[in-house]
């Protein structure tokens, strides 16, 4: 599979993702020590909604235009208040009641770093680059760096600040990028152990998630969540069917967060739509599992 982000813009796979990180980096803003954003496979940055990439798949009319349509309808739910940072920060990109331009992982970090604190944003590919470069210009509390973002990853663990946020999202251009995301996340975590990692990965069969929660749990990292939403169910011979998050050292708030805002935001994707949310390390786990079988 190959996951490039600009012909998958604002899809359902993205608003699952970015509305996650908006809630992490929300209770990383809430204490005052300063905290650090590492984005390793971090895109151009900025999206056109009506450009020649998001026409050829037009998914963001089912992702983010369907939010943004039922906002209104949701802010009598409890999960309102838990989408509205993501909402701002989109519509900061936007003129007054249009939806042309989605901003990817680095500018939704940007949007909401405070005076004290940093992003350093990675992508390797040439026109990504240029086009993160030219989004991110001016502000010094971003660096931005052309380098492949798994060497991203070893060069700026542990970051000075010792909070902070690592986001791991790389293209799946192979299957192998599955297997890279274990070793990442292990060689990252044994030189930084209390940082927060996000790990996200497109559901397309089951085999390759299966396997990497496998691999995950045999780590022994101590908390890990997972939070997954399907549209349809898996298969081999389809296209992408859900979304996937590993959060390592999730916020105590993150879990029940989840249990509030997914069921509103499948209700907003498909009737069809479901979620998951489980540990697979950590105390919680004896929650997760419910004799329900392991994946």
């Amino acid at each position: 599979m190959n996951y490039q982000h600009a012909f998958h813009a604002g899809n359902f796979a993205d608003v699952h993702k970015h509305v996650v990180l908006t809630l992490v980096l929300d209770y990383l803003r809430a204490k005052p020590a300063a905290f650090r954003v590492i984005d390793s496979h971090a895109g151009a940055g900025r999206y056109d909604l009506l450009g020649a990439e998001a026409a050829r798949s037009p998914e963001w009319r089912d992702g983010i235009a369907r939010v943004v349509a039922a906002a209104p309808d949701l802010r009598q739910d409890a999960a309102y208040a838990l989408l509205k940072p993501y909402l701002d920060t989109v519509a900061a990109q936007n003129a007054a009641g249009a939806l042309r331009v989605y901003p990817g992982s680095p500018l939704i970090a940007k949007a909401l770093l405070r005076p004290q604190d940093r992003l350093i944003a990675c992508e390797l590919e040439p026109r990504a680059a240029a086009s993160l470069k030219a989004s991110l210009r001016g502000d010094p509390r971003v660096k931005v760096l052309a380098i492949d973002g798994w060497i991203a990853v070893k060069a700026n663990v542990p970051p000075k600040e010792r909070r902070g946020l690592v986001l791991i999202d790389p293209p799946y251009e192979e299957a192998y990028d599955f297997i890279r995301l274990t070793g990442a996340l292990g060689e990252a975590h044994r030189k930084w152990p209390t940082g927060i990692y996000m790990l996200w990965y497109p559901i397309k069969e089951r085999d390759s998630p299966d396997a990497l929660a496998r691999r995950l749990r045999r780590l022994g990292v101590p908390k890990v969540l997972r939070s997954e939403v399907t549209l349809a169910p898996p298969r081999a011979d389809a296209g992408l069917a859900g979304s996937g998050l590993i959060v390592v050292n999730p916020p105590h708030t993150l879990e029940r967060d989840l249990e509030i805002l997914l069921p509103a935001l499948i209700r907003v994707f498909s009737p069809s739509a479901a979620q998951r949310i489980d540990w697979l390390m950590g105390e919680q786990r004896r929650r997760s599992r419910r004799g329900v079988a392991e994946a």
